[in-house]
């Protein structure tokens, strides 16, 4: 019975992604990493009416063997309820087993996300600025730094999407890449991506410069796209792999020569966080600042506010009433 009570989880979890089929190459691919990983669990076959709290808590346990962040089985155990949902809804079952907070179950283990402070960013930029390797990446680096973009934004920007009269840079795509069929566009992270955000004097100047160096190189066209600011030798747009790599060795060198000081782990999503934390932490209007990140909720952009203290609530009360 691949219909009701005495079907698979893994047949409930297909018929779930049935009815939402048209959705990003990324959600295809967790989609795919999970169906394999209830193939290859004993849960998966277990017929739904069968499966209990207790199973599902297991479940979860094994997955942590294998080696899975608690992020990703967040991310599996969420899909997982929302299959039981449908279940619940086409009276197959009664009860939802994935309906439990995970953290009861395992540890939180995912490490804090790390901004930059102040002195480290300053650090940075001027050792990048200096360094006769480094140097060419400045602007990329000063221009994530000061738009606070997700690297797959950057790497997307074409000529057409700097809009240097009104001062703004306008996402409305991002650029990826993968083995199977190489580069491709794809609409922002969520439908709040879709933003136009400030540029700064100094991220125009940064701009323009990128535009000026820009090699005269074929014209490399990815679904109707051209033009594209951040290219390789070859000419051929930058991925976040790319970067990525390029932040492992220029940390690396630049922890070489400051053993004293080192700076943290820093990838291109550091940038993002840090730009979010200094607005935050200067008491931008936290909806302007939802929409220049491109969050989709606003509880994420409320995550990087400093708590609240007497203190600050003193201090904001006397600046605005008095």
């Amino acid at each position: 019975d691949s219909t009701g009570k005495k079907m698979t989880l893994c047949q409930l979890y297909a018929k779930q992604n049935a009815q939402r089929a048209n959705v990003k190459k990324s959600t295809m691919k967790q989609r795919e990493q999970l169906m394999r990983l209830l193939k290859e669990d004993k849960l998966g076959a277990r017929s739904i009416d069968t499966i209990k709290p207790s199973d599902a808590k297991e479940w979860a346990l094994r997955m942590k063997d294998k080696g899975f962040s608690y992020n990703t089985i967040n991310n599996h155990k969420r899909s997982l309820k929302a299959s039981f949902y449908i279940a619940i809804q086409d009276d197959c079952v009664r009860k939802n087993p994935f309906d439990f907070k995970l953290n009861e179950v395992l540890e939180n283990d995912t490490k804090e996300k790390v901004a930059l402070t102040e002195e480290q960013e300053q650090a940075l930029l001027s050792f990048i600025k200096t360094d006769n390797v480094y140097h060419k990446h400045y602007d990329d680096v000063l221009i994530l730094l000061k738009t606070g973009l997700r690297i797959s934004e950057l790497c997307g920007l074409t000529v057409a999407d700097i809009d240097f009269k009104n001062e703004v840079v306008i996402i409305d795509h991002q650029l990826l890449k993968s083995k199977e069929q190489g580069y491709y566009i794809e609409t922002p992270k969520t439908k709040s991506g879709i933003r136009q955000v400030p540029l700064s004097r100094e991220t125009i100047q940064a701009f323009q410069r990128v535009m000026k160096k820009h090699p005269k190189a074929e014209p490399f066209v990815i679904d109707g796209r051209s033009n594209f600011l951040f290219v390789n030798h070859k000419g051929k747009p930058k991925v976040a792999i790319d970067y990525n790599a390029l932040f492992v060795r220029m940390i690396k060198k630049y922890n070489k020569h400051h053993k004293d000081n080192p700076l943290p782990h820093i990838t291109p999503h550091t940038l993002r966080h840090t730009f979010c934390t200094r607005l935050a932490s200067k008491n931008m209007n936290p909806k302007d600042l939802q929409y220049i990140m491109g969050h989709s909720n606003i509880s994420i952009t409320m995550n990087w506010y400093a708590h609240a203290s007497i203190d600050t609530a003193k201090s904001e009360v006397q600046r605005l009433i008095a």
